[in-house]
């Protein structure tokens, strides 16, 4: 019933342990080639988490607005600290 062990070469890097990094670093097969792919798959799981979104919401709207709106205080900032100094006069 136990889950047989999988050979170091086939484990992803996240589920090593810190004593066995080295030993999985020399065993990987360091070609250009590979190297290349395997910048082109981390390129790819970075762009489809967080470049390529496919779920939308009110989460990015609302930031935008927020934005909005401190910076349109900070741009008037100026003119109410004026108004303010001239209330009772």
């Amino acid at each position: 019933m136990g889950k047989g062990k999988v050979p170091l070469i086939e484990r992803s890097l996240l589920d090593l342990k810190l004593a066995e990094v080295p030993n999985w670093a020399t065993r990987r097969l360091l070609s250009p080639k590979s190297i290349f792919h395997a910048i082109c798959r981390c390129h790819d799981s970075y762009y489809k988490k967080y470049i390529d979104v496919k779920k939308g919401g009110i989460g990015g709207v609302s930031m935008f607005l927020m934005g909005y709106v401190i910076i349109s205080y900070i741009w008037g900032f100026s003119h109410i600290k004026h108004d303010r100094w001239r209330k009772y006069h």
